[in-house]
């Protein structure tokens, strides 16, 4: 409960860029589209194709890095925007190559469900194993690597470098990793995000024109809500996760300790004792 109660300060805290995340992504996805009608005819027109895109993928990124540094505002040693705009970069690129590798494995798991049927013995593959079960138990592994383990992994090591960097706290960033707190929100995030919106277009449309286009209007607005608050959630949790792992004094960390403001003793103004040389109480004796 503590750290749901963290979750949601965090959330608190951070609303102008909670506000930015919905209004801005929804911009930045019209501006998208709207990038995909431009003609080609003049130069300008032909500049501005090729410069709106990275002028897009900058923008999102920022957003992103952004939101994230402000959930993440408890920490310390901060490194600079330019450098956590990249970080994240590197991550989303990384992302980027899973999911064409998952593309790739998406389009041969009917060839390897169909290698694997037939490597069973024949009542097998009549009643376990058969093609359809093993087509749908890879489709299903694909869907929990591609929603689950490769964004739970790249989202806490996102956080931790667009915070500290090359310094990031690997250490803690290894702990999430095995800690089912953050798994468990990663697959609640996963399920609100992604597996709930899909069932909201299946069954054939009915009604009038008007209808369907209000229908499928209010869809894809609830499809958006889902997923921009399933992100917002997923990273202000992972920010309080990253807190709550944070040890009691980090190596390296100067802690300040105050000076004394009375004497050790209590006695004698703090005045410190020192021996007398050797022979000194005969020499003041005979003096």
């Amino acid at each position: 409960m503590k750290n749901i109660r963290s979750a949601i300060l965090r959330l608190g805290h951070a609303w102008p860029w909670i506000i930015a995340q919905f209004a801005g992504m929804i911009v930045l996805i019209l501006l998208g589209l709207t990038w995909t009608r431009i003609p080609d005819k003049t130069t300008w027109e032909v500049l501005v194709t090729l410069a709106m895109p990275l002028l897009l993928i900058v923008a999102v990124l920022l957003l992103q890095t952004a939101t994230m540094r402000r959930l993440m505002d408890y920490e310390h040693a901060r490194i600079r925007l330019v450098w956590s705009v990249l970080f994240l970069g590197f991550w989303v690129a990384l992302g980027l190559i899973a999911c064409l590798l998952l593309d790739w494995c998406d389009a041969r798991i009917p060839n390897w469900a169909s290698y694997l049927n037939s490597r069973f013995s024949a009542h097998s593959r009549a009643t376990v194993f058969t093609y359809e079960h093993l087509q749908r138990w890879l489709s299903l592994a694909e869907w929990v690597f591609r929603w689950i383990l490769v964004p739970g992994k790249l989202t806490l090591n996102a956080m931790a470098t667009v915070q500290w960097g090359w310094r990031a706290p690997f250490r803690r960033v290894l702990r999430l990793i095995f800690s089912w707190r953050w798994w468990l929100a990663v697959v609640i995030c996963s399920l609100i995000a992604v597996a709930w919106p899909s069932t909201f277009f299946e069954g054939v449309p009915h009604g009038t024109v008007s209808h369907q286009v209000w229908a499928v209007t209010l869809k894809l607005a609830a499809v958006y809500f889902l997923a921009i608050a399933a992100w917002l959630i997923l990273l202000a949790w992972a920010a309080t996760l990253f807190s709550a792992a944070k040890p009691a004094a980090d190596p390296g960390e100067r802690i300040p300790v105050p000076a004394p403001t009375s004497p050790p003793d209590g006695n004698n103004g703090g005045a410190v004792r020192l021996p007398l040389p050797e022979g000194g109480g005969d020499s003041i004796g005979n003096a």
